[in-house]
């Protein structure tokens, strides 16, 4: 696993071994980051990003490597945040990002009391947690972080579906790529009839 582009391009991530932590694949990161960047590599400067079941950190450190100015980590396992931890460390990474250890609802409280406004939000749910898609993303739609300008990603497998509407988020574009699946949902979004 490695950073795909940017300033710390073809730079080595780790892993853990075992189920509990399936980091995105290096093609399903560059197909996101590819849809993100539209062919304009500045695409993602100074964007704020919460990277929801972080796993190994490698999506928020994509970001920050692509110009990011702010990504909050969240991860409930200790063992997960600790690598987080240590992947930043590896790049040298000592600033613009958090590593918050909370609950889903206990993060979106604090974040939301600090007037966070996410321009993306990407979650990453073990598969095998379903519940946790619509959990989070209705938890989503009903906060302040995402606004009408957010885009909120969800990668699921593709033969699990975690639906098209949460209050105001609505699936605009869905992407499959081997056995992974991306779902894009934007507030008040319309689907992209051309994908």
């Amino acid at each position: 696993m490695r950073v795909i582009a940017g300033k710390y391009r073809g730079r080595p991530l780790r892993s853990l071994g075992g189920t509990d932590i399936r980091p995105t694949s290096d093609r399903l990161r560059e197909t996101l980051f590819n849809v993100l960047t539209a062919g304009n590599p500045e695409a993602l400067e100074g964007s704020v990003w919460l990277d929801l079941f972080a796993g190994t950190g490698a999506v928020g450190i994509e970001a920050l490597s692509r110009g990011a100015k702010q990504v909050y980590f969240v991860e409930t396992s200790a063992v997960a945040a600790k690598l987080i931890e240590r992947n930043l460390q590896s790049l040298g990474i000592v600033a613009g990002y958090k590593i918050l250890r909370d609950d889903l609802s206990g993060v979106l409280w604090r974040l939301q009391r600090q007037h966070v406004a996410a321009d993306v939000v990407f979650l990453d749910p073990p598969y095998r947690m379903q519940h946790a898609y619509e959990e989070t993303l209705t938890g989503l739609a009903e906060s302040s972080l995402v606004w009408v300008m957010s885009l909120v990603v969800a990668e699921h497998e593709k033969k699990f579906d975690p639906g098209d509407e949460f209050g105001y988020l609505r699936r605009v574009r869905k992407l499959v790529q081997g056995n992974g699946a991306l779902s894009f949902y934007r507030i008040g979004g319309r689907p992209d009839l051309s994908s």
